[in-house]
Formats: structure tokens, sequence, C-alpha cells
């Protein structure tokens, strides 16, 4: 893979670890970074070696939303085309075919909280901060936000986060399952590398297939899900890695069914 300017991406047996490096500017996304994502996450995803993708941001911060100064500037169609390449940006993360895990330290505002809400998996350090606070400069989120926030957290408590611009801590984000686990902050890489680890030593039909049913589900497409998830069943028990494991485990069961019937009459 290609070096890149702002951020770096490291292989880990089957893990990809990319950190968003910009830490001067608490890793804000400008358009280089935007580029940059879009080129990384589409090279994992079509990587065989790979099986599972860590985010993290170097320094005080997960990603702090847009470059301001770079925002600011921009002409019309540079902001049309910076609105165009977010998107592409985000999707590149949420239809990525491999799990996408959040690791997020210090802040992740507008831009990468929109980057959160595209991860799979959530794993936030203790005192970490959240929101979407574009409504404080008098525009909406313009990455997907207002529509992933109320499929990930509800309808209401998205609304109380985009009008309110409110900056909350990741604990709050615990009840409404987008943050799976607070760990303390020298601990936050460590679990989130195990957490990918344990992933990506699975089945990768089974888990890109998981992650393409639970993407069905929260789009509402609930009969096109149980079609999917049938035929992917069915391919998983039939496939030679499918019969292995279910032998395997049957075997096992067997087993300590005849070591307690052996100790109870004894």
């Amino acid at each position: 893979m290609a070096a890149f300017e702002t951020l770096t991406v490291e292989r880990r047996g089957r893990v990809a670890l990319v950190t968003f490096r910009r830490a001067d500017q608490l890793n804000a996304m400008n358009r280089a970074m935007q580029g940059e994502i879009i080129a990384a996450m589409e090279s994992l995803s079509a990587d065989a070696g790979i099986g599972a993708i860590v985010l993290t941001g170097e320094g005080r911060g997960f990603m702090a939303g847009a470059d301001i100064k770079e925002y600011a500037a921009q002409t019309g169609p540079e902001f049309d085309a910076f609105q165009e390449r977010g998107a592409w940006m985000y999707r590149s993360v949420e239809e990525n075919r491999k799990p996408v895990i959040a690791a997020v330290n210090g802040f992740a505002l507008g831009g990468g909280f929109e980057l959160v809400l595209c991860c799979d998996l959530v794993v936030a350090a203790t005192g970490a901060k959240m929101g979407l606070p574009e409504i404080k400069i008098g525009l909406v989120p313009g990455g997907g936000g207002t529509q992933r926030s109320v499929v990930k957290l509800g309808r209401n408590r998205a609304s109380f986060l985009l009008m309110t611009g409110a900056i909350v801590s990741a604990e709050d984000f615990v009840a409404s399952g987008l943050v799976n686990e607070i760990v303390p902050a020298e601990a936050l890489l460590e679990r989130a590398l195990a957490l990918a680890e344990a992933i990506a030593a699975e089945p990768a039909p089974a888990i890109e297939g998981l992650k393409q049913l639970t993407a069905m589900a929260a789009a509402g497409e609930m009969d096109k899900g149980l079609a999917a998830e049938q035929a992917l069943v069915t391919a998983l028990y039939r496939s030679e890695t499918g019969q292995e494991r279910v032998q395997a485990f049957a075997r096992k069961s067997a087993e300590r069914a005849a070591g307690k019937a052996k100790g109870g009459s004894a």
C-alpha cells in the first residue's frame, strides 16, 4: 500500500490499524485525508489477508471534524466536491467488506463522530467526548450524521444531539448500544486490537456475511435480510470449514456428555 501523508496503515497479523496523523489539528479532516481514507479503506476491503480494521487517532483526539480553516475558504464548487468525496469516504467505511472498529480517544466531533457512526463496533477511552455540533455554526451534519444517528441512537436521542450541538461523554452512549466498551485510555488500543483479532480469527465468509445481514436489518430490509440469512447459513453449513467445525463441536459435546455420565455412575 502506498505511503500516506495524513494517516498510517499498519498490518498486525490479520488486523489493519489505521491511525489518523494530524495530531496538531486534532486530526481534523481535510481534502487530503478524505482521499487517503478512501484509498486505504478500499484497499483493505479487497485484501483477503485482512479480517478486521481498527480506526484511531494520534494524540489527543480521534477526529475533531472538518479542518475549519480549509472548510471556510472553499468556493462553491470546492464545497460540493468536498461533500461528494466525504459521502464516498463514509461509505468506504460503512460498506467495507471487513468489520471496522473505532478506537475513540479524546474528541470525535462532527465529521469524526459521523465516521464513528459508520463503524461496526466502538471501543472508547474513559472521558472521550462525542457530538454533532454543526448547529452551533448554523449548519447541519453533511456526512450522513442526520440519518445514521437516528438509526444508531433512536430519533429522540439523535434529535437532542443534532438540535443542541451538545458534546457528551462516551459513557452516555453505552446504554444506546453505540459504544460497546469503555476502557482506560492507556488500554484503548490494546483492547480494540484484541477485539479485532478475535473477529479476524473467525471464518471470513461468515463475518463478512454478518456485516451485510446487519446492514439489511438497519435499513429496514427484513424480508431481504431473512432470505439472505438462510442462503448464508446454508452455504456455510455445507462448506468444508463449516462441516469441520460442526463435527468437531459435536464430538466435544459427546465427549463432555460421556464424561458426565461416567462421573455420575461412579
